[in-house]
């Protein structure tokens, strides 16, 4: 009993550490595009208390591909990532003479972002996107494919381009396998065979 009780504040620890390491998960969240509907929260630092109560919130990308953004207006931020955005609107707070040297940061909400599954996988369905999701994590989200499955030729439709994976090829070298972003559509044929 008494290992139980002195291995819960080292599991406690645990948990805070994993979870502080997954919230801060810049690489994954930088790698992202931005498209347009994607919503963002935006944090600005290095300005007066006031002006952090402005700008700090919540933003969506329009249809156009821009955040409107108090005292500068419109920001280019679809095809940019994180780290691009950021540096964008901190460039256009300075370029605009508005702020001398602000911080900005820009965190993504990864529940609303998804990566579709559909055809012939057990469960069909909206993966949520996280950073190290692969054509092969999210087949196996959806439940793993069905016994008629063309496993050969699943396809990955990506900025309106279509790439063909052959999972048994990944399955054999798992460095095939192929990081998804945010939006990615993975379709499972049917084998006619």
């Amino acid at each position: 009993m008494k290992t139980i009780i002195r291995m819960r504040p080292f599991l406690a620890v645990l948990f805070a550490v994993s979870a502080l390491v997954i919230a801060a998960d810049p690489a994954g969240a930088s790698d992202a595009v931005f498209r347009n509907g994607d919503t963002i929260e935006l944090r600005i630092g290095g300005v007066p208390a006031e002006e952090t109560q402005l700008v700090t919130g919540a933003y969506t990308v329009d249809g156009e591909g821009f955040v409107n953004l108090p005292h500068i207006g419109k920001v280019r931020a679809t095809g940019l990532n994180q780290a691009a955005l950021q540096r964008a609107i901190e460039s256009a707070y300075r370029s605009g003479e508005i702020y001398t040297n602000p911080t900005i940061t820009i965190t993504v909400p990864t529940t609303l972002r998804f990566v579709n599954v559909s055809g012939d996988v057990r469960q069909p369905r909206r993966v949520e996107y996280t950073s190290d999701l692969t054509v092969l994590g999210a087949i196996s989200a959806a439940g793993g494919f069905t016994e008629y499955a063309d496993q050969r030729k699943v396809r990955l439709l990506r900025a309106g381009q279509v790439r063909v994976i052959d999972i048994k090829a990944v399955r054999s070298n798992p460095s095939l396998d192929v990081q998804l972003l945010p939006g990615d559509q993975i379709e499972v044929p049917q084998s006619f065979w």
